[in-house]
């Protein structure tokens, strides 16, 4: 498997393979969040809720720009390599 459980990845395209995955479902998980932010009829509770709404969505594509760099240096060493 690879660095998700702590150990090294078996190839780089196995892991740009598992970064792809991933990124595509926290894009979705994001995209959710802000939809339910921006729809009024789903509306949070609370500021408090509300808040942590944003929070969330923050820290999704806070995650997304991390793997995305994760992604490019990763590609960039491939085409070093090649």
């Amino acid at each position: 498997m690879g660095a998700l459980n702590g150990e090294p990845w078996d190839s780089p395209e196995e892991e740009l393979r598992i970064l792809g995955e991933e990124l595509a479902r926290l894009r979705e998980t994001a995209a959710g969040l802000r939809r339910r932010i921006g729809e009024r009829e789903d509306d949070p509770t609370d500021r408090a809720e509300y808040s942590a709404l944003i929070e969330a969505a923050e820290e999704q594509e806070a995650l997304i720009e991390e793997l995305e760099s994760r992604r490019e240096r990763l590609l960039r060493q491939s085409g070093e390599a090649r």
